[in-house]
């Protein structure tokens, strides 16, 4: 196999991980893409002297990050400047009260109580189960390729007391909003944390409880920021995937996955190349990868086994101020009047939130370098449904607009930003559906719903053909910046293993 090289579809965050990992390891490689920038939704946009990161601006799990740069013949050191965060975030409530996300257990238990008595000791119990959901997934979910529970284990694994231990441990049963809600009395305190499974893009009061999970590895690792932005992150695996002789063809996106005999044979370009390849690591959603790549029995092979629901959308706001507001950390989340209220408007009516939770990153407080002296480059989120039949986000957005503003003014304690705008872009869920081709406008991905099955996305060694391999927010192990980077190193750890077990026998 090693004779043609591997082709990876799609220079995204995920697309760059695998692209690395498997040079790294001896592989000639070449990667595709379709836009003229690589990096995916971690792109950059400079508008007025102010720079905007457009995607991701959370980097959480630094860990998974150093061992790409690592398997890169690099280190986390060499390649960024990292800064950690702490307060995590700030969190502003309906009622006028403030509460910050501190990483230091202790020092968080005594804040929370400080804040809602009664609450620390349940906060502390929270991230007691937290911290055992994760060794978890440490053990069985991470790091390798799973599509479903019989992945996790084999089969005569399930007669181990271990085993069956960790399975109990999973808490099947129960879902995050549940979860956190048993050990949290107090309705903000809870809401606050509910926003760890805004990461994966999902309803906590339909997610798996495992993600609670997320909570004990944010509270390990810390939340950090590269300067530079987020968009450092691509900037420098780009770097490094040249170092190691990548064939790197931004501009260049796939019109088709080519396969005889059930096994990935090339692509075709959509200026007609074709491009003989041993094997094709995909960073495109894994659905569409499925409809539009692949096609006809194979496609529908993967259809029919499950049916995938799209995460979220969302509306984001780049909104360069003449002058900074001294209460923002670099990151904080304004939230909703009613979290029931919201996750019911966006994930089962379809619509947007009436009155919705906003995560707004405030980044000059860390790099002043981002804005004009004294002023901010303000990053504002709010969730939206994904792409409903009927949705016109042309017409919708000033309106919408309108209803952010106004909740930055009250919730958020900025009542004059409108006299501090001096520039203004946005994106929309059509925007996002066009810019980064991913499914129906989804930021995240797939939605990670259901007790059984929410935590599992497609497995990262495709099912229905050989030499196929996913990565990506829509493949294991799900949405966000270190889960897609893992992703990325899991499908080229298959690939590679693969290859070398081929040439073995």
């Amino acid at each position: 196999m090693n004779d043609k090289p591997v082709g990876i579809v799609g220079g995204g965050l995920a697309g760059l991980s695998a692209a690395c990992v498997l040079a790294g390891r001896g592989h000639k490689v070449v990667l595709f893409e379709a836009n003229e920038w690589l990096g995916g939704k971690a792109a950059e946009r400079v508008q007025g002297g102010f720079r905007f990161d457009m995607g991701p601006t959370i980097v959480t799990l630094p860990s998974v990050l150093r061992r790409v740069c690592e398997e890169a013949g690099s280190s986390l050191e060499q390649e960024f400047e990292m800064v950690r965060l702490d307060p995590q975030w700030r969190s502003f409530f309906q009622d006028g009260s403030i509460l910050d996300l501190v990483q230091d257990e202790a020092s968080m238990v005594a804040a929370a109580e400080r804040f809602a008595p009664g609450t620390g000791q349940g906060y502390a119990g929270l991230l007691k189960q937290a911290d055992a959901l994760h060794k978890i997934t440490d053990k069985y979910f991470f790091y390798k390729p799973i599509g479903g529970i019989s992945d996790m284990f084999r089969a005569t694994d399930y007669f181990k007391p271990s085993v069956l231990k960790a399975i109990a441990g999973l808490k099947i049963s129960q879902t995050v909003g549940g979860m956190l809600r048993k050990h949290v009395p107090d309705a903000r305190v809870a809401q606050m944390l509910d926003h760890y499974t805004q990461y994966v893009g999902s309803s906590p009061e339909n997610s798996p409880a495992v993600l609670c999970g997320i909570a004990s590895m944010q509270s390990k690792e810390g939340v950090w920021y590269p300067i530079g932005g987020t968009r450092a992150v691509p900037v420098a695996l780009t770097r490094m995937a040249e170092r190691l002789g990548v064939d790197l063809r931004p501009g260049c996106g796939v019109r088709r996955i080519l396969h005889e005999a059930g096994r990935v044979v090339g692509v075709e370009t959509t200026a007609g190349e074709r491009v003989e390849l041993s094997a094709v690591v995909s960073n495109m959603d894994a659905v569409r990868t499925h409809t539009e790549l692949l096609g006809g029995e194979t496609g529908q092979r993967f259809t029919r086994r499950r049916k995938y629901e799209a995460a979220c959308s969302g509306v984001v706001l780049y909104l360069g101020l003449r002058q900074r507001y001294e209460h923002l950390l670099h990151h904080n989340f304004v939230f909703s009047r009613d979290p029931h209220e919201e996750f019911d408007a966006i994930y089962k009516k379809g619509e947007p939130a009436p009155d919705p939770t906003c995560y707004v990153c405030a980044p000059a407080v860390t790099e002043p370098a981002v804005a004009p002296p004294g002023g901010e480059a303000l990053y504002v989120l709010v969730h939206t449904p994904y792409l409903r039949p009927g949705h016109d986000w042309k017409k919708m957005l000033p309106d919408y607009r309108r209803v952010i503003i106004d909740k930055l003014k009250k919730t958020g304690q900025m009542p004059d930003i409108e006299e501090r705008i001096v520039c203004e872009s946005h994106l929309t869920p059509q925007d996002i559906h066009e810019r980064y081709r991913v499914l129906n406008g989804a930021i995240y991905g797939l939605a990670s719903h259901g007790r059984l099955t929410g935590a599992f996305k497609p497995s990262n060694r495709a099912r229905d053909l050989r030499g196929l391999y996913l990565a990506g927010g829509a493949a294991h192990p799900g949405p966000g910046m270190p889960m897609v980077l893992m992703s990325g190193w899991i499908a080229a750890d298959a690939l590679d293993k693969d290859v070398k077990t081929t040439v073995a026998a």
